[in-house]
């Protein structure tokens, strides 16, 4: 039986390309999901520590785009934009993010959302086109830094959630 066979495929390796974050947060996956997939939300946490966040359009399914613009702590406002590939309710979305639509440097994240016990398990994994594309975000953007306090945005926001439903 070849490894196709048995549902294992053979993809090239990419781990130079690539940035893995995970964190466990205290939340139902449900919850974590929703907070990730609803503009209401992803506006109120979405990334690193003192940015904010301007949405100027946003469709949360397959094909759908998010375009946004980051307000960084300096002033810099940063031109993204994002492209559903696949969702998997509440389990797995993929995406294409760049600074634009035709962006040649964007790059794919695929973030899963597995229940550990009470809580959650969020893993979001990063390939960029090349290694330098992905070292220049790691040195010029700080990306491993960023995408920490991004998923720690997101567990404080989610546990401020959970906190005020205890409350009532």
């Amino acid at each position: 039986m070849s490894a196709t066979e048995r549902g294992v495929f053979a993809q090239p390796a990419a781990a130079d390309r690539e940035i893995v974050i995970s964190r466990i947060i205290g939340a139902p996956r449900e919850l974590v999901f929703e907070a990730f997939t609803e503009v209401r939300h992803l506006s109120r946490w979405w990334g690193p520590d003192g940015f904010t966040t301007t949405t100027r359009a946003f469709e949360f399914r397959v094909g759908g785009e998010w375009v946004f613009v980051m307000h960084g702590p300096d002033g810099t406002d940063y031109p993204e934009w994002i492209s559903w590939t696949d969702i998997v309710p509440p389990q797995r979305i993929a995406l294409l993010h760049g600074e634009s639509r035709g962006d040649p440097d964007a790059f794919v994240s695929v973030l899963t959302f597995e229940p550990e016990g009470a809580a959650t398990r969020i893993e979001m994994r990063t390939a960029f086109p090349t290694r330098e594309i992905r070292d220049e975000a790691v040195e010029k953007y700080h990306a491993i830094e960023g995408g920490r306090q991004t998923l720690g945005n997101l567990a404080a926001y989610v546990l401020g959630i959970v906190r005020k439903g205890a409350e009532t």
